[in-house]
């Protein structure tokens, strides 16, 4: 699907998560599907294991869940989610024929040997997920923050502007922060 990042009214779906670690297993997940005039238009809620592979799948049974083809962009907060649940974006592109802009919010050495340490079974595995996810790329936003970005089926140039059009202040779009909002929410509700 072509982003015409000048339309006024196109549709991010951002996503986020939420956890406790202790005796709970599961991340809970929110969605939001947000009009870059800031209007809300529906949400989805799904689970992921704690350090498991099943982020990605949830995702887009998630996309799935809402049943919309008006959405023309995926905001990820964060690619390696709930404990080392790394999300193959590559996959959830392929899948939904959906632009995908994945952020971080900090600097960071690479997570190679947290990720050896923290699952000396099968590492390798995992490390090839990482290592798939390939370089991010630092950008300032309007704002004056900065947030580093993964990009898919979009050019850079045009998801920095979309990514302007969704942040109001800070670094965080509002899809993605409403998102975490949810997700903190339902978190509470479950626990």
């Amino acid at each position: 699907m072509k982003v015409h990042v000048s339309k006024k009214g196109i549709r991010a779906l951002g996503i986020a998560e939420s956890f406790r670690k202790g005796d709970v297993k599961k991340s809970i997940l929110a969605g939001v599907v947000m009009r870059s005039d800031l209007i809300i238009d529906g949400f989805v809620f799904g689970f992921a294991t704690l350090g498991g592979d099943d982020a990605t799948d949830q995702i887009i049974k998630m996309f799935e869940k809402l049943e919309r083809n008006d959405i023309n962009v995926i905001m990820l907060g964060g690619a390696i989610i709930s404990l080392y649940n790394i999300i193959d974006i590559d996959k959830i592109y392929q899948y939904t024929n959906t632009p995908i802009i994945c952020l971080t919010f900090e600097e960071s050495k690479g997570l190679e040997p947290h990720i050896k340490h923290h699952f000396p079974q099968n590492w390798e595995k995992k490390l090839e997920a990482y290592k798939k996810l390939g370089n991010r790329v630092l950008i300032t936003l309007k704002t004056g923050h900065s947030v580093y970005m993964r990009a898919l089926g979009i050019t850079l140039k045009d998801a920095e502007i979309i990514l302007n059009k969704f942040t109001l202040q800070g670094s965080i779009p509002e899809p993605i922060k409403v998102a975490r909002l949810l997700a903190r929410a339902r978190l509470d509700e479950e626990l």
